[in-house]
């Protein structure tokens, strides 16, 4: 919008240089970045440098936790951090990363990454085992919920965890508190609550 103040895009230098050449200024996508370049304009990604006040028992909560994680340690217990990773779309759509395949060869993707709500996306959720430095990923395809977070733990417990951990009468579940395993999240608590009547 030329009417606009702001003056940004996220479009890449050879999709301004393809759309320049279409309103009849041929340009290459290389005099693109030059001429970004000249006008002082670079590559940005975002930074997280705006952060709210800290709680006043921050520093209290976590030396609370690592207590109980290095006790727990010391008894035998075990003691499993839990999180929600990164979801991913499923199927001819780019993520991020690479893989190695024969040289000149990309595997094409989709131009566009902005599916409806019919694409099915994953859901990663990983179980890392502190005492024994080992991880665990369950991947979903319906949504990231209090249920799915504690059938990931259930299912964790019922391949390895009651296996490597057969006496345990305990388990210490630590979570950052958002997502799924969010703190306010009254499912998440109620299958939590399931699960260890069932274990």
């Amino acid at each position: 919008d030329p009417e606009s103040a702001l003056r940004w895009t996220c479009k890449s230098t050879r999709a301004i240089a393809q759309e320049l050449s279409q309103q009849k200024h041929p340009v290459s996508h290389v005099k693109v970045a030059q001429i970004l370049h000249g006008l002082g304009y670079s590559l940005q990604s975002t930074r997280k440098t705006e952060e709210g006040q800290d709680h006043p028992d921050r520093d209290a909560q976590f030396r609370h936790i690592n207590a109980a994680v290095k006790r727990c340690l010391r008894q035998g217990i075990p003691v499993i951090s839990v999180d929600t990773r990164k979801k991913e779309l499923i199927g001819n759509y780019h993520n991020a990363g690479q893989q190695w395949r024969a040289a000149k060869q990309p595997l094409a993707v989709q131009g566009h990454d902005f599916p409806g709500p019919e694409v099915p996306r994953a859901f990663p959720y990983g179980i890392y085992d502190i005492g024994r430095n080992a991880g665990f990923v369950n991947v979903g395809t319906d949504h990231d919920t209090g249920a799915f977070a504690v059938a990931s733990i259930r299912g964790w417990w019922r391949s390895e965890g009651r296996r490597i951990y057969a006496e345990a009468k305990t388990i210490l579940i630590t979570a950052d508190g958002g997502g799924s395993n969010g703190w306010r999240l009254r499912l998440w608590k109620l299958e939590l609550q399931k699960l260890a009547g069932q274990t």
